[in-house]
């Protein structure tokens, strides 16, 4: 499955790495030198002056005359940026989550998103699984495994997320309804519910809890007590939420309070 994010056709899995340290010390500082970026990653400055301009190209950063200043901090990754980071806590709450998933015939409605894709690769070894789904990741995850029933919705494609959204996956979700939705989030605040960056895949998301009898929500500890554009659902919309042991303890027990079983992988 191919896509037109150029962070992608730049280059390897190394530099992809590259690219995220990049943009953490960037977003750090506010502002670094060429010099100080080759110096800190241990790189050419030919080569961090190529980084640099494919992460303008994205419009994840701003070239100055010799360096680069950092956009919004709020802004938000392309996925294959996002996919290099929190790897070992995204798969903690990936099992986590299958082990609360029933080994019989079930209906699962997944968002997109890198620890959901997680979650996808560890439901294939569940057999009878239904699932639903908006994201053409965890569809090439699922799709060749004999023992799931794989359903896609419609929709218009986000390249950020290569989630289909819109009124076309709106209303897929409710035509079906299912056990357990599994939501990915940007941020999760017990002061604002579940939220990402993009209104539209807010409301998609919506649907897709609509549709559910229960509602995981999987965000690694750099998610929690994060808010972010758009609100998804609610916290009294959440069953669980399935962290890793990074997220803020005092945000957690808000969260608890608020009534939402918490699971710290």
């Amino acid at each position: 499955m191919s896509t037109n994010v150029p962070v992608v056709e730049a280059g390897s899995r190394k530099r992809t790495r590259r690219f995220v340290q990049i943009l953490d010390l960037v977003n750090e500082r506010g502002e670094a030198t060429l010099a100080e970026l080759a110096e800190t990653l241990g790189i050419s400055p030919a080569t961090a002056r190529r980084d640099l301009a494919d992460l303008a190209d994205q419009r994840l950063v701003q070239r100055t005359h010799g360096g680069v200043v950092a956009l919004d901090q709020g802004s938000e990754l392309p996925v294959e940026l996002r996919d290099t980071k929190f790897q070992e806590a995204k798969q903690a709450i990936a099992r986590a989550v299958a082990q609360r998933i029933p080994h019989e015939r079930h209906a699962v409605a997944l968002s997109g998103g890198t620890t959901t894709a997680r979650v996808a690769v560890e439901l294939t070894r569940h057999p009878l699984l239904t699932i639903v789904t908006n994201s053409l990741t965890i569809a090439e995850l699922t799709h060749a495994h004999p023992a799931l029933r794989v359903v896609v919705t419609g929709g218009s494609l986000r390249p950020q997320s290569l989630e289909l959204v819109g009124t076309l996956a709106e209303r897929t979700f409710g035509a079906l309804h299912v056990g357990t939705a599994i939501l990915g989030a940007d941020g999760i605040a017990a002061s604002a519910g579940v939220t990402t960056y993009d209104e539209i895949e807010a409301r998609t998301n919506r649907a897709m809890v609509a549709s559910a009898e229960r509602t995981i929500v999987v965000a690694d500890g750099s998610k929690v007590g994060r808010l972010t554009l758009a609100q998804m659902v609610s916290l009294d919309e959440v069953d669980t939420l399935v962290t890793d042991a990074s997220a803020d303890p005092d945000e957690l027990e808000r969260i608890r309070a608020a009534g939402v079983e918490v699971v710290v992988a």
